[in-house]
């Protein structure tokens, strides 16, 4: 496997994206320039060779600092996460009869390992896992990672007509490319993409006929994100799946609380070597580019094709109803403590969230039996 330079990689993206804009009359949504700046083939941030997950913003090679991950996920975390995530699924493939998990963006293959193993240990039937994800750097890692499961897991570029099973996705919807609205003086615009005199990247607003979901009280300047490409993939995703159900864990919020008057800056984020910053216009290919979940979007979206929300839940609550505590006592100290960041409010236990959603009849799923916030929605 080869290995482009980061200059390279991120002059190489910029020229493509350059080259978009330049034959779409000087102009990109924001969402066309997300989609290119993190899925192009072999340059985009999640298609390029450069190290993602992990703990650490550096790894040492050779008694050398070199350059490490860009940020931590909850399976790179603990694996106590996938363990329990896996209680959940074991009772989702029995109530529903299936024996397929469908996973969406593995990553380093982390989570899957963790569900995998957990179910091995369950004694949970399961004929196949599935997994969807559009980096080929990332299936490498992920194929060298599961390879003790043999044909058992198997990985697909496209979903076919119909699939049964238990669909999961750690942090997906949050990568998925958004549109940008900005209501400046009382007037919407959609917030795309142009390039400047010099050849960077810059803001450009173009008049748009599109709204949020939720009229913005007060006249001040407002900027915010819709979910269209998100929304689309749950509605596809119900429409596929004949039989079972699936659970997204991600952050965010219900839609009252994403367009709040207060929150003018919309959450559109950047990571790199576990900091943050608000301009994904620069190193294009080099950073992650994500914003915050409306899960009362995503809830509609799954509703309009004979979907029904299974339940919706702080991810603190979820993994405490599926058992993590228990699981906790018997790890380590130092496992506990990882651990623990999973539940903590100032962590990541209020922020994310879990949604839920089922294909039939309606029941009473492990995760969401206490502290259950659908009526939020």
């Amino acid at each position: 496997m080869s290995f482009l330079p980061a200059e390279k990689i991120s002059a190489s993206l910029t020229q493509i994206i350059v080259e978009a804009i330049a034959v779409q009359d000087g102009w990109i949504g924001f969402d066309q320039f997300m989609a290119l700046a993190l899925y192009t083939p072999g340059l985009g941030y999640y298609a390029n060779d450069s190290s993602k997950f992990g703990t650490l913003p550096y790894a040492t090679e050779a008694g050398v600092s070199v350059a490490g991950s860009d940020f931590v996920t909850a399976p790179e975390m603990t694996p106590l996460f996938g363990q329990t995530l896996a209680t959940q699924v074991a009772q989702a493939l029995q109530v529903t009869q299936t024996t397929e998990v469908w996973e969406f963006g593995a990553g380093s293959g982390a989570l899957a390992l963790q569900v995998l193993e957990a179910l091995a240990a369950q004694g949970q039937v399961l004929t196949r896992y599935s997994i969807v994800d559009l980096s080929g750097s990332l299936r490498a890692r992920q194929q060298a990672k599961l390879q003790k499961f043999g044909d058992t897991v198997q990985w697909v570029n496209e979903l076919p007509d119909t699939l049964q099973g238990v669909v999961i996705g750690n942090e997906v919807l949050d990568a998925m490319p958004i549109k940008l609205l900005t209501r400046v003086k009382g007037l919407w615009f959609e917030r795309g993409v142009a390039v400047g005199a010099a050849g960077e990247f810059i803001w450009q607003d173009r008049p748009t006929e599109l709204r949020p979901p939720l009229a913005i009280d007060g006249e001040h300047d407002y900027l915010t994100e819709v979910h269209p490409q998100g929304e689309a993939f749950i509605r596809t995703l119900a429409d596929k799946l004949t039989a079972g159900a699936a659970f997204f864990i991600d952050y965010g919020f219900p839609e009252h609380e994403y367009y709040h008057l207060q929150r003018h800056m919309g959450t559109v984020m950047c990571h790199r070597s576990h900091q943050s910053d608000t301009n994904p216009l620069a190193d294009v290919g080099l950073k992650d580019i994500t914003a915050h979940v409306n899960f009362t979007g995503m809830a509609l979206a799954c509703q309009m094709e004979d979907w029904g929300v299974l339940g919706y839940c702080t991810q603190a609550r979820f993994l405490i109803n599926c058992g993590l505590v228990a699981r906790m006592e018997n790890a380590s100290l130092q496992e506990r403590v990882r651990a623990q960041k999973l539940i903590m409010e100032h962590e990541m236990g209020e922020l994310f969230k879990v949604i839920g959603f089922f294909k039939g009849e309606p029941w009473q799923a492990l995760g969401f039996a206490d502290g259950d916030r659908t009526h939020t929605l």
